[in-house]
């Protein structure tokens, strides 16, 4: 589903025009971006989170030099879904 598919149904359902519904989730996400950026993480009861995780300093390889290089640690936003939202996805659909 996109962006413009969840506007458009949002926009259907509640009787909303979608330029409106389209700020909403624009002002939503950019929210999201700067709470996370700010290093605050966002919790939305019954849905997830998003969260900012840090990954820890490790060694990669180059494989085309064949030489080791150093991955510095670094932060990264992540979501994790409420129990509620998993256990719903997994009584309601079916595995491929």
């Amino acid at each position: 589903m996109t962006k413009a598919e969840i506007v458009a149904k949002i926009s259907e359902n509640l009787g909303i025009e979608k330029n409106e519904v389209l700020a909403t989730v624009e002002h939503f996400m950019q929210e999201v971006k700067e709470s996370l950026e700010g290093g605050e993480n966002v919790y939305l009861r019954g849905f997830g989170s998003f969260i900012v995780k840090t990954r820890a300093e490790k060694t990669g390889r180059n494989i085309s030099k064949n030489t080791t290089i150093k991955i510095p640690a670094h932060n990264i936003p992540a979501f994790k879904p409420a129990k509620v939202f998993v256990e719903s996805v997994k009584s309601n659909v079916a595995v491929k």
